[in-house]
């Protein structure tokens, strides 16, 4: 019974629930995937080649390197499954510190608590409360290599506390370490005929690492490796009135659940199969495994287009939209957010609005970040 509902409440939280397509790719801690501040998540959940912030732990921490102020603090609070319970969320804090104008390190912590959860073998018996959770850890070091582009590392340990001790065996979390691999570039301003821009580029490739393993002997689930590409434009008008334009692209580096021996569906065999896979093989098959070829791996491509609106770097609308294919997870969805800043503190407020017939279940939410930026300034030019 503990088990059961220790597997109910991981498959409710988990962000990509779909019951009918076997080829959607889940892996461990899906909370690694969930945008965890409000600006991003305002821009459609997009942060890989956008202006820097506080939060580019997350996103690329090679883009701490053009930081304009000395060191910053960002904490962020993300209701979940707001529409059904109220004690789920993900809790993210980060601190970053320029070193000088060409290196920074940051930290970061993610938290994902499920809750309080009432457990019992009986309907009489007295009831054993727990509260499941998972967490992230990570740090990061990020060098310009030139005025225009930056490259970082990052390093984040992995707990995920979903067991609990039944008597008969522990209830010991299961852990594991990833690495990032990130660069980002930002052109010098140029002028153009009726205003002034400046290109962006980025890229970081994710969560590089072993599997987690909760049974010894038992399963042993892939960590969400992803690669994110991205570009984006800003439209400088004048010193008042910026307007940035971003795209985004992700791609799991997991492989895709195939049937293995060709019987047409399946099975625990294909499973146990798709379980020896070595994550650093699954990095390159994710590329090409896809039982219906290259049409199908462009599916497992997610894709977003936001946009930023600052007026005096005191006031920011922003808008975006994501989309995944109806075969791997259907999250299609429109967010809405705005920003306000007053001396070195910054609030940000984020809204999401389904599109799919699979119900997000970030649906509804308001999502929430406060940011601190303080110290020497850097013009970064």
């Amino acid at each position: 019974m503990k088990k059961l509902l220790i597997l109910v409440v991981f498959l409710i939280v988990a962000p990509r629930i779909s019951a009918q397509q076997e080829r959607a790719i889940t892996t461990a801690v899906p909370f690694l995937t969930i945008a965890a501040d409000a600006r991003a998540s305002g821009m459609g959940d997009m942060g890989v080649a956008t202006s820097f912030d506080a939060y580019s732990q997350q996103w690329n921490p090679a883009k701490y390197a053009f930081a304009t102020q000395k060191m910053g603090v960002g904490v962020s609070y993300t209701p979940y499954l707001e529409t059904i319970v109220n004690d789920v969320s993900l809790l993210n804090a980060t601190f970053y510190n320029k070193l000088n104008d060409r290196s920074a390190f940051a930290f970061g912590l993610r938290y994902f608590g499920l809750g309080e959860i009432e457990l019992r073998q009986t309907i009489d018996q007295e009831a054993t409360l727990v509260k499941p959770n998972e967490f992230a850890l990570d740090g990061s070091y990020s060098l310009k290599l030139s005025q225009s582009f930056s490259m970082a590392v990052a390093g984040r340990f992995i707990s995920s506390n979903l067991r609990f001790q039944d008597g008969t065996q522990d209830s010991q979390a299961a852990n594991a370490f990833a690495v990032d691999v990130a660069g980002f570039y930002r052109s010098p301003e140029i002028a153009y005929s009726n205003f002034d821009g400046r290109w962006r580029l980025g890229f970081n490739i994710s969560n590089i690492g072993g599997s987690l393993q909760y049974d010894e002997g038992g399963q042993q689930n892939f960590l969400p490796t992803n690669l994110k590409v991205g570009t984006g434009f800003d439209f400088i008008f004048d010193q008042d009135n910026v307007l940035a334009i971003n795209t985004e692209f992700n791609k799991l580096l997991v492989p895709t659940p195939r049937d293995f021996n060709g019987d047409g569906q399946i099975t625990s065999e294909d499973n146990d199969e798709y379980q020896n896979i070595s994550f650093f093989s699954g990095i390159f098959e994710s590329f090409g495994d896809a039982p219906d070829g290259f049409s199908e791996e462009l599916k497992e491509i997610t894709w977003a287009l936001g946009t930023e609106y600052r007026f005096r770097e005191a006031f920011m609308l922003r808008g975006g939209y994501f989309n995944e294919s109806a075969e791997k997870g259907a999250r299609k969805y429109f967010t809405l957010g705005a920003g306000f800043k007053y001396k070195s503190a910054q609030i940000d407020l984020s809204y999401l609005f389904s599109t799919s017939q699979v119900k997000n279940p970030l649906e509804n939410t308001l999502r929430f970040s406060l940011t601190f930026n303080f110290g020497e300034e850097f013009l970064n030019d």
